[in-house]
């Protein structure tokens, strides 16, 4: 009886086709790496800030928004600015804005948008909100971002 011999073939694989497709994605990935990161380090991004609360519902209140600087403060919509020495003058617009509010407590609030150099006016204008018992609510943005109010 004889035997038959198998010969054994040595099978060849190639990856050359998988390390193509490898190599695709990752040049997908690393342009959608590029794009994502080039749109976050905009120059000049802007920020719109909505009144929620802390479980992310928007509050019954209208909010009124102020922006604090170094040298005064910004009302908006009107981006009527008031000047750090005149936030206190009876006929000042803040003061205006304040009277305003108060006599609408139940149904309007203030927010204060506060860049890095406007904390010590956003200090004064809290005292003088405060005082009249109007809500307030607070958000610290960045020197270069533009705000966003409709």
């Amino acid at each position: 009886m004889s035997r038959t011999r198998k010969s054994h073939k040595k099978i060849e694989l190639e990856l050359f086709p998988f390390l193509s497709v490898l190599a695709c994605t990752i040049g997908s990935l690393i342009l959608l790496i590029i794009v994502v990161s080039t749109q976050t380090l905009d120059s000049n991004p802007e920020v719109k800030i909505i009144a929620q609360s802390e479980d992310g519902a928007n509050q019954q209140k209208q909010p009124r928004y102020i922006e604090c600087k170094e040298d005064g403060v910004v009302i908006y919509p009107s981006k009527e600015f008031i000047p750090t020495n005149q936030l206190e003058n009876s006929d000042s617009a803040f003061l205006q804005l304040i009277r305003d509010v108060r006599e609408k407590r139940d149904q309007e609030y203030i927010i204060a948008a506060i860049r890095p150099k406007g904390i010590e006016v956003f200090e004064k204008v809290r005292s003088i909100i405060e005082k009249e018992e109007i809500d307030i609510g607070y958000e610290p943005i960045e020197e270069d971002w533009t705000l966003k109010v409709n």
